[in-house]
């Protein structure tokens, strides 16, 4: 049987985990104490460390019978569609369901570059200063999903950053998260 293939931007496990050596010898520092209340000091780091969800949307025809879906590899996932949208509207819901969804930070990773130039470009503060109108003076398209979605991924209480990732490109997750929203749109 043939070993699964990997893609060149992912490690394999040996390169994750490289051999430490051998044990060490000689006089050992005692361990540290255990922080209170049970808790150890690798929950504080990953407390902090955010989950990276790849989400995807997907619309059979646009407009058409659409599909959103979020995965956490090794994780969580959920999809969903709507009978009538378009294919921005699913990759917005797909988004809004996964902050709805997972708590703490959160490392969105998205093929949509319309979702993800929202945040790393700030689009929305243009769309804000100039009373939700585009550079064009159009109104913000899908505003109800952006303004549901500008609420949870700029809550201060949590951090939440985006990442593009191209589509069809081979990067498993995205493919996983591509074929659970065009699932979800082929049932509507």
């Amino acid at each position: 049987m043939d070993a699964p293939a990997t893609s060149p931007e992912q490690p394999l496990p040996d390169q994750l985990f490289p051999d430490p050596g051998p044990e060490p010898t000689g006089p050992q520092r005692p361990a540290p104490a255990s922080p209170p209340s049970g808790r150890s000091d690798d929950d504080d780091v990953r407390a902090d460390r955010p989950t990276i969800v790849y989400t995807d949307g997907s619309c059979r025809g646009n407009p058409g019978p659409g599909g959103w879906a979020w995965a956490v590899d090794n994780g969580s996932s959920d999809s969903g569609g709507e009978p009538h949208t378009t294919n921005q509207r699913m990759e917005v819901m797909a988004v809004i369901r996964a902050l709805q969804a997972l708590p703490g930070p959160l490392h969105v990773v998205s093929d949509s570059t319309y979702v993800v130039n929202c945040f790393r470009q700030k689009w929305w503060e243009g769309w804000k200063r100039r009373g939700w109108r585009t550079t064009q003076g159009k109104p913000v398209a899908n505003l109800d999903l952006w303004q549901q979605l500008l609420d949870l991924a700029l809550d201060p209480s949590r951090p939440v950053t985006f990442a593009w990732v191209k589509g069809h490109s081979g990067d498993r997750m995205n493919d996983v998260v591509d074929l659970l929203a065009t699932q979800a749109a082929d049932l509507q």
